[in-house]
């Protein structure tokens, strides 16, 4: 999980591996393991969005990584909002809560 190390905002969730935690630790950038893709990514590799690590935390059962970051760029969203949680469960559906950011057709090339 990623977590704005000033605001405490959750920004976003996503899997990590061996090769993505080393590659965090080495150069103080968010990596993650894409399982859709079924590659390494780094954060903002396409957006420009990157997170810079501030601190990183471990849960007691040492199987889920807290990544208090700084966010480079606007959002961590690959949808154009600030956070990947955006929208409010409520009775009648979703409801947006949040500011987007950019249009990720123009950083994509396509709609994410």
């Amino acid at each position: 999980m990623a977590q704005d190390w000033q605001t405490g905002e959750i920004l976003m969730v996503a899997f990590m591996n061996e090769q993505s935690w080393e590659l965090t630790l080495s150069t103080g950038i968010m990596h993650y393991w894409s399982r859709s893709r079924g590659k390494l990514w780094k954060k903002g590799e396409s957006s420009g969005n990157v997170q810079e690590v501030k601190e990183l935390r471990i849960d007691c059962d040492e199987d889920c990584v807290l990544a208090k970051v700084k966010q480079i760029g606007d959002a961590a969203c690959h949808t154009g909002y600030r956070s990947c949680f955006y929208r409010v469960v409520e009775k009648d559906g979703l409801r947006t809560d949040g500011v987007l950011v950019f249009d990720p057709a123009k950083v994509y090339g396509e709609k994410k």
